[in-house]
């Protein structure tokens, strides 16, 4: 008898069929309905999400106001192109974005459509302002996967055969102090750190043509790796002593994945030019650039932006994702969730010495896995065996890092603690089963 195929299965089929193969598939659940932390498959089976889009529903699947602010503009108008019609609502966000995230005296801010136009635009604005083109990015890094942001880009697995790439960027090591301290304390670490950024001006870039420093504070695709606070605050002093533009790409760790609507603000370290996306919009396709507003004014009439800066749809959205995070405190309900996360498997942690470290800020969760104990030695064998386990029993989850071995939490922050600690159980039960197959 010929077993029938799921619809699920179907539609993989379907995707395999049609989709062109250098589109990823990080995981192979699939979606019918989704609300709050659930997603529906194809089949009617519930699966707890703790990948959130990639980061992009920390509100939550479909929060009520921001489906109905949707469904009200959807009556009103479409689409005009901001640089031809203006509308309120590119206004009413930007004013917000202003408020919730303030660079010095006076802050200006542009709309785009993705993370990586954001982050295009960012460095086309810190180019113009500085009148100077060489950018100094990390090994490690995710900036998007356009040509600019592609080549600030550190994994080499999304650049295959796609060069030459954009001339004037310059590479240092981002500084993970987990992975390279070796016996060195945190101050002995950072000290070194930052004399090889001091040491970069004379033997990897001319400082007097560097217009920017662009990082993530918390590495994202790079394993959700935390800049150290006194780092951050050292790269801050580096560019003001040469007037360098500091950016800073929250596109992953903003709008409350830290219990701060951005990670520099949990630092304390002002950056002049910073990107956001993702989470911004529910799910729409919106993205920023805010910034001190003499730096943003410094870029000439046209020269950034493009046809879809800020659709009127993706304006509302985000205006009302913002304000139902306020609304509901998300967070401080981040903090709380991360300190589930994180007593868990710390917990986890001291009877599996596979588990190299458990780490982040807020709900912006990693877990890092090594052979011997050696933060040198990644383990990759261990999270497709996990991230399929998992998908398994009802559990989206996804992998991080140039290794692929750290696993990483991103779940909607509107979770509840119940569907949190089942989503743990399930976790817990496959990184145990994975690593005792493994040895």
């Amino acid at each position: 008898m010929i077993e029938e195929l799921t619809k699920s299965q179907e539609l993989l089929d379907r995707r395999k069929n049609v989709v062109a193969n250098g589109v990823g598939v990080f995981n192979t659940a699939t979606v019918k309905h989704a609300k709050g932390a659930i997603i529906t498959d194809a089949d009617g089976n519930e699966l707890i999400d703790f990948a959130g889009g990639i980061g992009v529903v920390n509100a939550g699947h479909c929060p009520e106001p921001v489906v109905d602010a949707i469904r009200e503009q959807a009556g009103k108008y479409l689409h005009t192109s901001f640089n031809v019609v203006t509308y309120e609502p590119y206004i009413q966000l930007c004013e917000e974005l202003a408020e919730i995230l303030p660079h010095g005296e006076k802050t200006k801010v542009m709309l785009v459509s993705t993370g990586a136009e954001a982050v295009e635009n960012a460095i086309k604005i810190a180019r113009q302002a500085t009148k100077k083109s060489a950018i100094l990015c990390f090994t490690g890094a995710y900036h998007g996967r356009t040509m600019m942001a592609m080549t600030l880009t550190s994994k080499v697995s999304y650049k295959y055969d796609c060069g030459p790439f954009a001339p004037e960027v310059y590479r240092l090591p981002f500084p993970n102090f987990y992975r390279y301290s070796g016996t060195k304390t945190l101050d002995e670490f950072v000290d070194d750190e930052l004399k090889r950024l001091h040491e970069s001006a004379l033997n990897l870039v001319d400082v007097t043509e560097l217009a920017a420093i662009i990082i993530e504070p918390i590495q994202g695709e790079g394993g959700f790796n935390p800049a150290p606070q006194r780092y951050l605050e050292g790269l801050r002093s580096f560019c003001d002593e040469h007037g360098i533009m500091l950016i800073m790409d929250e596109v992953q760790s903003g709008f409350c994945r830290t219990g701060h609507w951005a990670s520099w603000q949990h630092y304390g370290v002002q950056p002049d030019i910073s990107t956001y996306a993702k989470s911004m919009g529910s799910g729409l396709p919106i993205a920023a650039v805010v910034g001190k507003a003499d730096i943003m004014d410094a870029a000439a009439s046209g020269s950034i932006g493009g046809t879809y800066i800020g659709s009127p749809i993706c304006c509302v959205a985000a205006s009302a994702t913002i304000k139902y995070m306020k609304d509901i405190n998300l967070n401080e309900r981040a903090v709380e969730v991360g300190n589930i996360i994180s007593t868990r498997l710390n917990n986890l942690k001291k009877d599996c010495p596979e588990i190299g470290d458990v780490r982040g800020i807020g709900a912006m969760i990693g877990i890092e896995f090594v052979k011997n104990g050696d933060p040198r030695q990644p383990n990759s064998e261990v999270c497709g065996p996990i991230v399929k386990g998992c998908a398994e029993h009802g559990l989206i989850v996804l992998s991080a890092g140039t290794y692929k071995n750290v696993l990483r939490i991103l779940s909607p922050l509107v979770i509840t603690n119940e569907q949190l600690n089942k989503g743990l159980t399930i976790l817990e039960n496959e990184i145990i089963k994975a690593i005792s197959q493994i040895i």
